[in-house]
């Protein structure tokens, strides 16, 4: 597979996509179930419970939100131009690069408009924060990483071998 500056706006384009996707089901959530309320989704698994989090990932930093916003600009404009000019070198990578940015942007546009996260997700048998589509997106970037990293190896392994 030729990695070219096609590749980086079908990157860029993966992005668009979470982006909308993370905007659209906030927006949903908002207007059925409303803030602070909470829907049962699967009778003992999963919920509708829209919160707002001034925090990042775990609610850590919480209140922190103009530095947490100045975080979320910066990294996005870097991935930006790492996507444009160095365009991904593989089909994981591509993948990660596109919704590490498409998470990045989609909760950086609420902590930017609206000074919070809202998070709605929630497993209910677990202990486990609130999350949203943004920062699913951000977990599957890392898996993409992860698994980027790992057929690289094996590829320099069998080069190395030959």
């Amino acid at each position: 597979m030729k990695f070219n500056r096609k590749t980086s706006l079908k990157t860029i384009f993966y992005s668009l996509c979470i982006i909308i996707i993370d905007q659209v089901s906030k927006s949903i959530v908002i207007n059925i179930v409303g803030y602070e309320q909470s829907k049962e989704i699967i009778p003992n698994f999963l919920s509708i419970n829209l919160v707002k989090n001034t925090g990042a990932a775990f609610s850590l930093l919480n209140d922190s939100t103009k530095f947490l916003t100045a975080i979320s600009i910066m990294a996005s404009i870097i991935l930006i131009i790492i996507i444009l000019r160095f365009p991904p070198r593989s089909y994981w990578n591509n993948i990660g690069l596109g919704y590490l940015l498409g998470g990045t942007i989609g909760n950086g546009i609420d902590r930017l408009l609206k000074g919070y996260v809202y998070d709605f997700i929630e497993i209910v048998p677990i202990t486990f924060p609130i999350f949203n589509v943004a920062d699913i997106a951000i977990n599957i970037a890392v898996l993409c990483f992860i698994i980027d990293i790992i057929k690289s190896r094996n590829r320099f392994k069998t080069y190395k071998n030959q």
